[in-house]
């Protein structure tokens, strides 16, 4: 049986490791104790020395069965265990004060952290709606960019306002887009050009100034911005366009080029157009631009149509002129028209290019001009002249280039009549000009007036039929006409 003495023993055995366990840890920890804590650290470290003698004491005592008083060895064990439970209370309030302190601490970093993400989410916010808006400008800069080579590189009206509206709509945010031209006569607003629409309603869109929105805009000069475009107090606005086309906002912008109101620029949105202001400053930079290219294309069209008339007027002048010397020669009324569209018709054929042909139409219509500088008494005689009397005619060709060539827009059509009367073997005159050196529409035209002056009826020979005229230049090719362009002329001529 075993006693109560080795029992007790072997029960207290596992406390006494545990309690080495415990002095071996406090030794191990004291290196990284705090300044402030180490007395007490000391202190305790040395009662669970205590607590481990006591311990190994008891075993020793109960084991050996040595005589030692109990009492007093367990009123030095509890004196013991209330300061080590003294100690571990002051030990265990420092740390929940520290722990305290600590989260404290932590709970304000986590505050301070909580409110610095809240404002790196608002700056990260604000950074992205710059970065945003910056591309927006980037793409405003770049349609602005697009619109100004467009205008430098077109200059049809039609075309550049489509292109414009093109480029426009997209970058407003807008369903539909015109442009309204002002006609500055009946300061009336007319369609220009639209796209988005769904229907052709907007193309007869037509406004005097001061009537209907668009009026609005161009008489006054400003912006108009309408939300909601089914307000029944809006009584000016189109109601078949807003309701077919299911519109429900509109903006709308003068455009002014150099003072002057040029058009209206209109957007319509099937949503309420959200009140963006850098969108509408960008509006207003692209009606300026809409502005400057309407003023172009316009001054443009105008300038072509001044060319245009002052070419005709030039052109009709010419025509009179030639007609005059017909008349002052005693020639056929129609023998100048005649040989001019014969030329004409030979040169394109031949191959010459359209811009040369304006001059060669020019040169056989003026083809005897020089003749204002031969006196009438040897113009209109009826014999033969005398060698003085033909000296002065062929000085025309000289006196035709002493009118024509300080008239720039007339010098290039100096080639036939100041050359038509050289011949191909050199015997000509005013110069002598021999085969290739003869301008090539002069040697055309000669062939030409030489066969309209023998076919027809003069005053000093009848007409002769085509064939004796054909075999009459067939045998001065190459003495009197250019060999290689008289087989040309006759196929074109005798065969038609």
């Amino acid at each position: 049986m075993i006693s109560s003495q080795f029992l007790s023993a072997l029960i207290v055995f596992p406390g006494s490791m545990f309690m080495i366990a415990s002095l071996v840890k406090c030794m191990s920890l004291s290196r990284g104790v705090p300044d402030d804590m180490k007395v007490k650290w000391s202190v305790m470290t040395f009662l669970v020395l205590f607590f481990t003698a006591g311990y190994l004491g008891f075993i020793s005592i109960q084991l050996l069965n040595l005589t030692f008083p109990l009492e007093l060895l367990t009123a030095a064990v509890f004196l013991g265990g209330a300061a080590f439970v003294f100690l571990v209370m002051q030990l265990t309030a420092t740390t929940i004060q520290e722990y305290r302190e600590s989260r404290e601490h932590i709970s304000e970093i986590n505050e301070r952290l909580s409110t610095r993400n809240k404002e790196l989410g608002k700056e990260m916010a604000a950074r992205r709606k710059a970065e945003k808006k910056a591309q927006i400008r980037l793409q405003h800069l770049g349609t602005l960019h697009t619109i100004d080579l467009m205008i430098t590189s077109n200059l049809d009206l039609k075309m550049t306002m489509t292109i414009f509206l093109e480029q426009i709509v997209p970058q407003l945010k807008v369903d539909a887009a015109a442009v309204l031209l002002l006609n500055q006569y009946t300061q009336t607003l007319t369609y220009g050009a639209g796209i988005g629409f769904k229907t052709s309603l907007i193309q007869k869109s037509k406004a005097r100034l001061g009537t209907g929105l668009a009026g609005v805009v161009a008489m006054e000069r400003r912006m108009v911005r309408i939300d909601d475009l089914e307000d029944p107090e809006l009584d000016f606005v189109p109601k078949s366009l807003v309701s077919v086309e299911k519109f429900r906002s509109y903006c709308a912008v003068p455009l002014i080029a150099k003072g002057e109101v040029k058009g209206v620029l209109e957007v319509y949105k099937r949503e309420v157009i959200s009140p963006d202001e850098e969108n509408f400053d960008f509006m207003q930079a692209l009606a300026a631009q809409a502005a400057i290219a309407i003023d172009n294309a316009t001054l443009f069209n105008e300038l072509q149509t001044s060319n245009t008339e002052l070419v005709i007027a030039y052109d009709s002048t010419i025509e009179g002129w030639g007609k005059a010397l017909n008349l002052r020669d005693r020639e056929t009324e129609d023998h100048t028209q005649r040989v001019t569209e014969l030329t004409v018709r030979i040169a394109r054929i031949y191959g010459m290019h359209e811009k040369e042909i304006v001059h060669v139409r020019r040169g056989a219509l003026l083809h005897d001009i020089g003749k204002m500088g031969v006196p009438d008494i040897i113009l209109t005689k009826e014999g033969p002249l005398s060698p003085e009397e033909e000296e002065i005619m062929h000085n025309h060709p000289m006196y035709a280039f002493e009118i024509l060539m300080p008239i720039a827009y007339l010098r290039p059509a100096l080639d036939i009549p100041y050359c038509h009367h050289e011949k191909w073997d050199g015997t000509g005159y005013p110069r002598g000009l021999k085969g290739e050196q003869i301008p090539i529409a002069a040697r055309i035209f000669t062939l030409v007036d030489t066969w309209d002056a023998l076919i027809s009826e003069r005053r000093y020979h009848q007409a002769w039929p085509s064939e004796r005229v054909a075999e009459y230049i067939r045998e001065r090719a190459g003495t009197h006409f250019d060999p290689n362009l008289v087989e040309l002329f006759l196929a074109n001529v005798v065969l038609k």
